[in-house]
């Protein structure tokens, strides 16, 4: 059937709000929302119910609700379960909108590279000009960053010039980390540390004995040891960091990145079966992804 630019407007907006809210929607909420008269949206209500695409609630807590044929007209699957893919601006979630479609239109092109980002939403909640950010997307993790540069309403899309893909697929840890895992006895000196780390390029060894991870002792350990006129005979776990931050070998990697950010840390030991077998750093991460 051939729906009207407003009834397509109305009816997507019902069903973001009705995603949303979980109950009949009323149609001055719709009204303030695609900025209608109210009077209008009632009127095009009465027209959407005859076509069986909305479904009237009376009563004080009643309102409207989509039937699943305007699911299938506007060409929307009404899954439960699906992921909500979010559109953010200045890093918040935009409210009642979120994504259900990414078409690329340009990636040859050396300078540009153009979406048509398909949303259950009102357009209208956007500017030409401004920036907004779509994603994370529930299997790669994909985040999208551009301008809007188009408006697309009968479509229920948006035109967004991209400044900056980022994706972290779903591997779990085990194909990033640095393994076999270099460790030291919890009675080797500082100066045993030193030189290890000194021959393996690296910042930090974890501190094992027979098998169970004791702590880490790292470049930051021995430099206040140093300061602190330490021996560099002195055995590592007196100077070594005791909260060490364990994750399971089947941890996703964008687990791991969010840790990362919120405990401000640079590493963690990947353990199976409760045994360290190797470690993840910010530097295997950025090694695989150089554009984090």
């Amino acid at each position: 059937m051939d729906l009207s630019l407003i009834q397509k407007d109305i009816l997507i907006t019902l069903i973001s709000l009705y995603h949303q809210h979980s109950h009949p929607i009323k149609g001055d909420d719709i009204a303030e929302i695609i900025k209608r008269n109210p009077g209008t949206v009632r009127n095009q209500m009465q027209a959407l119910k005859a076509l069986g695409l909305v479904d009237g609630i009376p009563g004080p807590k009643g309102g409207y609700h989509p039937t699943a044929h305007a699911y299938k007209e506007l060409n929307i699957k009404p899954t439960d379960d699906a992921a909500e893919v979010t559109i953010s601006r200045n890093g918040q979630p935009i409210p009642g909108v979120r994504v259900t479609e990414v078409d690329f239109t340009t990636l040859c092109h050396p300078d540009l590279c153009h979406s048509l980002i398909k949303i259950v939403g009102s357009v209208r909640n956007f500017t030409i000009g401004e920036e907004i950010t779509i994603g994370p997307t529930p299997v790669n993790k994909l985040m999208i960053r551009g301008e809007v540069f188009g408006r697309d309403e009968i479509q229920g899309a948006l035109l967004i010039s991209i400044s900056e893909m980022t994706s972290l697929p779903k591997k779990y840890i085990r194909h990033y980390m640095s393994s076999p895992l270099i460790s030291i006895q919890p009675d080797a000196t500082i100066q045993q540390a030193i030189g290890i780390c000194s021959k393996n390029k690296i910042k930090g060894i974890p501190v094992i004995l027979q098998e169970q991870l004791l702590g880490i002792v790292t470049l930051t350990d021995i430099a206040r040891a140093i300061d602190a006129n330490i021996p560099l005979d002195t055995p590592v776990n007196s100077i070594m960091t005791h909260d060490v931050i364990e994750v399971s070998e089947h941890t996703r990697l964008y687990e791991v990145i969010r840790r990362f950010k919120e405990r401000e840390i640079g590493r963690v030991i990947v353990v199976s079966g409760g045994k360290p077998v190797g470690i993840l750093t910010q530097s295997d991460i950025i090694e695989v992804f150089p554009t984090l």
